[in-house]
């Protein structure tokens, strides 16, 4: 499992800035009023050679007792208790705050290993903006701009060797497919896996929340092997107050994390709710072949039958338009016996190679058939491609004027690509490389000389 990295500071100090530059997203919202994010907000860091969770916190402050800041307060305080290293922040601007002293002394009480980093350094002294928080204890500061990206790449070094020695847990090569079954509490996924292995290996029972941690099972079935791991539920992040329940969150988001096949499991008599489709975000993050199961589907009659599809179509199929659906039984094992399959054809599309001749084959019979359409009076042009990456597989294109290209155009090459190698069930990439104009940045005359007529007769 990938380790935690917990940012924390008072509120206002661009935890939430440097959360986005460090994934290279737009996950926690970013705001000039203090206090903005209250929930953990966990993202993957994009950043370095070692692959670890970064969660930002709202901001610690050692008066909040209670109401909504002493709820973020308490938030935080769990976050820094999962994590493997805390990277406190405080603000070169401001200087030393009481509150940060108090915030030090906190972390010192918690035995964590800590970096200090000092933010919004940018166009200062260095020396002069750190000198002020030796004071506080815990090492020497780093001096940062989240902002600018100014000393982010040397904040990830340290924390890369911070990091705890790679465990067996996070190294462990498990065997054959692994398979994370996700899903919100009580919607039969120890059922799913004890149906699947075909005995009561993992506990089953009616009230939400039976299963604390993710459960590892290893099944071969036809000659293949699968590792199958039965996680804890989901549940919304304003709903989460126990602390083995927080727990649980991350033990289900760091198990998508080290799997190759995510079955999401959704109920059928419930509906799709807005649990489903946040759990459908972070498995389409986690960039994992995804199938997903709709359970419980015996019993419905045809009306709730359809009003299951509508739902799943408007809730979800944007999100996961590349995974297959099967309407199944845990209970019963109606269709159970087909995930396995379905899996493994969503594995085989996770890892597949394309071959380079044939991707380019596609893409000039794509561009032929429904050439992109012009943008600023200039059309653009996909010159070749080649396969980038896989797990999953990425597909590199080069042309010129890429970044026009519309999004209906983009799904229009990623059917392409998939109907002609038969990829299901897994993400495909596709990233475009711009080529530059070889005439650009040559001098050109301004008044280039005229060619002279020469007259008949004459050599």
């Amino acid at each position: 499992m990938k380790p935690l990295v917990a940012l924390v500071g008072r509120p206002n100090v661009g935890k939430s800035t440097l959360f986005n530059r460090l994934t290279r997203s737009r996950d926690a919202l970013v705001s000039d009023t203090p206090g903005v994010t209250r929930d953990r907000i966990y993202g993957h860091c994009r950043y370095g050679q070692r692959d670890f969770l970064l969660v930002d916190t709202g901001g610690l402050e050692s008066e909040a007792a209670d109401g909504v800041t002493g709820l973020a307060a308490e938030q935080t305080r769990q976050a820094i208790r999962d994590a493997e290293l805390v990277v406190f922040l405080v603000d070169g601007r401001l200087g030393l705050h009481p509150e940060d002293a108090a915030i030090a002394e906190e972390l010192r009480r918690m035995a964590v290993p800590v970096l200090l980093a000092v933010n919004k350094s940018e166009d200062l002294d260095t020396g002069v903006t750190t000198a002020e928080f030796h004071g506080l204890g815990l090492g020497r500061p780093l001096a940062v701009s989240a902002s600018h990206g100014r000393g982010v790449g040397r904040l990830v070094d340290l924390v890369e060797e911070r990091l705890p020695p790679p465990s067996a847990e996070e190294g462990e090569d498990l065997p054959g497919i692994r398979i994370a079954v996700v899903g919100r509490p009580n919607v039969g996924k120890s059922t799913l896996v004890n149906a699947l292995l075909g005995e009561e290996r993992v506990i089953t029972y009616d009230r939400p929340g039976t299963t604390r941690d993710a459960v590892h099972s290893v099944l071969e079935r036809a000659g293949e092997t699968y590792t199958l791991v039965d996680t804890a539920g989901v549940r919304r992040r304003s709903r989460v107050k126990e602390g083995l329940e927080r727990f649980s969150t991350l033990k289900a988001i760091q198990a998508m994390e080290a799997a190759d096949v995510v079955f999401l499991l959704v109920d059928a008599h419930e509906g799709i709710t807005d649990q489903d489709a946040r759990l459908a975000r972070l498995v389409l993050d986690a960039g994992r072949a995804t199938v997903l199961a709709v359970n419980k589907w015996d019993g419905l009659d045809e009306e709730a039958r359809h009003r299951a599809r509508r739902t799943l179509d408007l809730k979800l199929a944007n999100l996961l338009h590349f995974a297959p659906v099967l309407q199944i039984s845990a209970r019963y094992g109606t269709n159970v016996g087909h995930l396995l399959e379905t899996a493994g054809r969503a594995y085989a599309s996770f890892t597949a190679e394309l071959a380079t001749t044939e991707l380019n084959q596609v893409l000039h019979r794509a561009t032929e058939a429904h050439p992109p359409p012009f943008r600023g009076g200039f059309r653009p042009k996909l010159r070749y491609a080649h396969q980038g990456a896989k797990r999953p597989p990425a597909i590199v294109i080069h042309g010129s004027r890429t970044g026009t290209l519309p999004g209906n155009y983009l799904r229009y090459l990623e059917k392409a690509f998939r109907d002609a190698f038969g990829l299901e069930g897994s993400p495909l990439r596709l990233e475009f490389r711009a080529q530059q104009s070889p005439y650009k940045g040559r001098a050109r005359h301004k008044n280039p000389p005229k060619r002279v007529a020469r007259k008949k007769g004459k050599k």
